[in-house]
């Protein structure tokens, strides 16, 4: 019999051993398929039980850990009751660069190319049985189309700055989102119900392991499905290692963006996500965090030896702004795919009927850096190698 949601709370804590316990009862399944995940498990359990929250709260986390987790387990039974393993993905095409430079625009035109296949969010969210093998109408589409209904109403400011959640479950994930039940990182379309802020840091990571679950989700939305090629989208440029072990004949487009207003943005972004779940947020504290971040982010990019690999394709934010049909094309020449005729008429279709500002106009300066105490002069001299290094120009912006 499976365990009720209340008591797998014990004063007013959630209890990692029984969570585990309740999701195994309830699916009659017990492979984590990874020896490590209890003990890192019971590390994600232990920083939510950290989080200031209600009872409601807290039933809300344990349900959203149940879903999780009895995911996690169905999803690894399919690769013994189904040759998903024998899946080959094929030169696969990745979007890639910082937050806030593109890449999910370049996605969702790639994705609209007849003869490509990307991530829907229907299915990561809901990840077994593999689609393929499902007749007729699957009902995962309701489902995830209801829930994301419901992510919009709490976090409606999302769409001014992302208006692609529009397309609810047939929304395009990142690849991080493939991670969910890994508990390596906790996103907003896994966690929206439980009040707390999003983590992306600070939980033990594997890229290894992470690009090997990324990898079995591939196999299992391919598996029994017209063959076509993947196009993706992920914050791929900080593990490039783990990345080409993974996917060695992959491409990888790197969109480039002023590093200073990426980090402005970003701050802007996630302050309207996390204010529909936790309320008002501390924008000097984010800014600083996301600052931070960028900086991580391109002292990687300044360092790392594989940033000129033969397979990444470089390319300006400002370049595709300008003229994203042809930056694609420069892709596709890159990868040595042939942008068709119908997949050309397919993206300027979506560009035509896809304003980005379609649910209103997303707003965000540096002026919310330089309220967190920051130099903007001061911080364009710190990147300035990169913009060097790369041709990027300083974004103005009021």
């Amino acid at each position: 019999m499976a365990t009720s949601p209340v008591s797998t709370i014990a004063e007013g804590q959630l209890v990692a051993e029984v969570l585990l316990e309740r999701a195994c009862a309830e699916t009659g399944l017990s492979d984590w398929a990874d020896e490590s995940f209890p003990e890192r498990f019971g590390k994600a359990v232990a920083h939510i039980n950290t989080i200031p929250m209600d009872a409601a709260g807290r039933t809300a986390a344990a349900e959203n850990i149940h879903w999780l987790l009895t995911d996690r387990l169905k999803f690894f039974q399919d690769r013994k009751t189904y040759p998903l393993a024998d899946e080959v993905i094929e030169r696969p095409m990745f979007a890639s660069g910082e937050p806030r430079s593109g890449t999910t625009l370049m996605h969702a035109l790639m994705s609209v190319d007849p003869d490509a296949r990307a991530l829907r969010f229907w299915e990561v969210m809901h990840p077994s049985p593999p689609p393929g093998t499902v007749s007729g109408e699957d009902p995962r589409r309701v489902m995830a189309d209801d829930e994301w209904r419901e992510i919009n109403t709490k976090m409606w400011k999302w769409l001014h700055c992302h208006p692609y959640n529009d397309m609810l479950g047939d929304g395009l994930p990142e690849d991080e989102r493939t991670w969910a039940f890994d508990f390596r990182v906790m996103t907003p379309t896994a966690w929206w119900r439980v009040p707390m802020q999003t983590l992306s840091l600070g939980l033990p990571t594997d890229p290894v392991a992470q690009y090997r679950i990324h990898k079995a989700m591939l196999q299992a939305f391919q598996y029994n499905r017209p063959r076509k090629y993947w196009v993706l989208k992920g914050f791929h440029t900080t593990r490039l290692d783990a990345f080409f072990n993974a996917y060695p004949d992959a491409t990888l487009v790197w969109l480039h963006r002023d590093p200073v207003m990426v980090a402005a943005s970003s701050t802007m972004m996630m302050s309207d996500i996390m204010e529909g779940v936790v309320g008002k947020i501390d924008l000097v504290k984010e800014a600083k965090m996301h600052v931070e971040r960028v900086r991580m982010s391109i002292a990687n990019t300044m360092s790392h030896p594989m940033v000129n690999d033969p397979r990444i394709h470089h390319v300006l934010y400002y370049d595709f702004v300008r003229d994203p049909i042809q930056t694609i094309r420069g892709y596709y020449d890159f990868a040595g795919r042939r942008l068709t005729p119908e997949a050309e008429a397919a993206m300027r279709d979506y560009l035509a009927h896809n304003k980005g500002d379609r649910h209103g106009k997303f707003h965000y300066s540096t002026k919310v850096l330089t309220d967190a105490g920051y130099d903007i002069d001061a911080l364009n001299e710190e990147f300035r190698p990169f913009r060097e290094r790369f041709h990027v120009p300083i974004e103005v912006r009021k």
